[in-house]
């Protein structure tokens, strides 16, 4: 599969990755990525963070928060572009196994994934919010200890990639493969949005990738220790997180700030 632009938008990409200037939308750029949404539509993930190394590192960056989806990027990062800026949105209510994780990542990969942290530590944030703001306002809690964190951190670089799927959720089903993130102003890529859960398994399994323990204590998606419970058998992956509040994402992916590609 083709997945190369002509020499004048390298050239481009080139000019833009060499200053610390936003990326802004131009009709060219929507032009390009609605292009290159098309051309990947059927490529395997590799073929598109090879394709996203090409055009946009090193000004192209991911935010993991170490889920299946997130060590299996890693793993291909390893091989493909291992020097890609990767980074973690440690809101200081992780679980202690993400954060092992995390070194179990380094170890096998030699990928030290950054962790990003508010300017706040939890005790000063409940203190400020009178308790645990997670249980009275879990939409403020994740905005400013994950969204405004997230904003900073990705401040000089014009693409970042997700591990999101489009079997996941309603919002993430419309998920494209590369658009743009009218949220944070980067071009969002998403090589594993076509995989299922089950592919991301059977990978994890047969290359030995680190994963997080909880998986095999009925934890399929995990996020906040107080804000994500055990699934019962039958009940989709993602009705752990934020049970009983009508909650379903974070904001990071939210479709209703997103525009272009319908990412």
């Amino acid at each position: 599969m083709d997945t190369k632009f002509n020499a004048d938008q390298k050239e481009d990409s080139g000019r833009l990755e060499g200053t610390d200037r936003p990326l802004q939308l131009t009709p060219d750029l929507a032009a390009e990525l609605q292009e290159a949404n098309e051309q990947l539509e059927l490529a395997s993930a590799e073929q598109i963070i090879s394709w996203a190394v090409e055009r946009f590192f090193p000004r192209l960056t991911m935010a993991t928060a170490f889920g299946p989806e997130g060590c299996v990027i890693l793993s291909m990062l390893a091989t493909i572009q291992p020097r890609t800026p990767i980074f973690n949105l440690d809101t200081g209510y992780q679980f202690q196994e993400t954060l092992e994780l995390r070194d179990r990542i380094a170890e096998k990969y030699g990928i030290e994934v950054e962790l990003k942290k508010p300017e706040m530590t939890v005790e000063q944030y409940e203190q400020l919010h009178g308790g645990p703001l997670h249980q009275t306002n879990p939409d403020q809690c994740c905005l400013d200890r994950k969204i405004r964190v997230l904003q900073k951190a990705v401040v000089g670089m014009h693409a970042w990639m997700s591990g999101i799927r489009r079997d996941q959720s309603p919002d993430r089903a419309q998920a494209a493969i590369v658009g743009w993130d009218k949220r944070f102003n980067l071009v969002k890529i998403s090589p594993l949005a076509n995989m299922t859960k089950s592919e991301i398994w059977k990978r994890i399994l047969r290359e030995e990738i680190p994963y997080n323990p909880l998986h095999d204590k009925g934890y399929p998606s995990i996020g906040c220790l107080p804000c994500t419970r055990q699934v019962a058998v039958g009940e989709d992956e993602r009705s752990g997180r934020w049970s009983g509040t009508g909650k379903i994402e974070c904001g990071l992916h939210s479709i209703e700030f997103e525009q272009g590609g319908g990412i």
